[in-house]
């Protein structure tokens, strides 16, 4: 190994000392990464009142434990026993968009939540969505 450093090399050492300019931190994005608290719950069974109890429930034991991100897992509707029943709109038992409107209903529950999003594929997609609660003071 050369052991002699070339005057290039002190240059470039000497301007990168010498810089004001920041360099991005990558650790800096793993160690926040490890810091998000995630909760997982299927609502797959759940009739729309049970699944509205339990997600108040939830939102509340999550933001006391200073949960960061929620994933709620709703199903698409795609078994939904409304199929059957002509005086119920097909939307309006479906938990994937009741439960949702459900939490921007309730005031107590929003103030608790900084935004709700729709989840990625690896999550459940379109039959899924995010919670992302408010840091708790």
């Amino acid at each position: 190994m050369n052991s002699k450093i070339s005057d290039k090399d002190k240059k470039d050492w000497e301007n990168f000392l010498s810089s004001k300019e920041n360099l991005p931190n990558k650790d800096a994005k793993n160690i926040n990464k490890s810091k998000i608290k995630k909760i997982t719950f299927d609502f797959h069974g759940y009739s729309l009142n049970e699944a509205n109890d339990k997600i108040s429930g939830l939102i509340n034991e999550a933001f006391r434990n200073k949960v960061n991100k929620l994933v709620i897992v709703t199903g698409k509707g795609l078994h939904s026993d409304n199929e059957n029943d002509p005086y119920i709109s097909k939307d309006f038992g479906i938990l994937k968009y009741s439960v949702p409107d459900y939490i921007r209903g309730s005031n107590d529950l929003m103030s608790m939540i900084d935004r709700i999003e729709d989840a990625d594929v690896k999550d459940g997609g379109s039959g899924a969505f995010y919670i992302f609660l408010k840091k708790k003071l």
